[in-house]
């Protein structure tokens, strides 16, 4: 059982390391002696858990697509409306791209020209702003004449660009901003207020 606790924290310290440089140095310039350096363990532990260094950027992709399916999925439950859902959704990812650079590298990744692309969090993440927006339409949520998938566009567009301009200013990830987005584009989509104030 230690043997195996040990293991988990060792798997996680390198997705971790592997994270911050790849989002400080991109994915070329990242290499597995620094990532192993970092995470405190040698190359040799690191070559156990994952054969290369394109195995390990998926696993980064993949803990931030389920970071991120279990925010969605949190907000979904605890929302009235599909697009009180999204805002709040928004907000708690703005949250969590400033404080988890798991999460962070995972979106970054899928735009990384130096990597094949793979399915990653931001691909997940625009499919779940799709359905919701989908069904704020079905409930007669979005105002006449909002082009659902407009409002898709605009709202995964934000997201990236809120997380690439947060990887140099955190300021951009703030409540503050997120707030003042959603203070313009809301009244853009909503037919009426959200049931409910989303909670920040």
């Amino acid at each position: 059982m230690v043997k195996q606790e040990r293991a988990v924290r060792t798997r996680q310290a390198l997705v971790r390391a592997a994270a911050e440089l790849f989002a400080a140095h991109g994915y070329a310039r990242a290499s597995l002696p620094a990532i192993s350096a970092r995470a405190g363990v040698s190359t040799g532990a690191l070559h156990f858990h994952f054969p290369d260094k394109d195995a390990l950027a998926g696993e980064v992709e993949r803990v931030a697509a389920r970071t991120v399916r279990e925010l969605a999925g949190r907000c979904g439950r605890s929302e009235g409306s599909a697009l009180g859902a999204l805002v709040t959704a928004t907000r708690q990812l703005a949250v969590t791209l400033a404080a988890d650079p798991v999460t962070s590298a995972g979106f970054r990744l899928g735009g990384d020209p130096a990597r094949r692309h793979r399915a990653g969090p931001l691909d997940w993440w625009q499919a779940w702003v799709r359905e919701t927006v989908g069904r704020a339409e079905a409930a007669g949520e979005l105002a006449d004449g909002v082009c659902s998938e407009g409002a898709v566009v605009a709202v995964v567009a934000a997201t990236a660009g809120f997380e690439t301009l947060g990887s140099r200013d955190r300021d951009w990830l703030s409540r503050e901003r997120m707030d003042r987005f959603w203070t313009l584009l809301l009244p853009c989509l909503a037919s009426r207020p959200p049931t409910k104030e989303p909670r920040p």
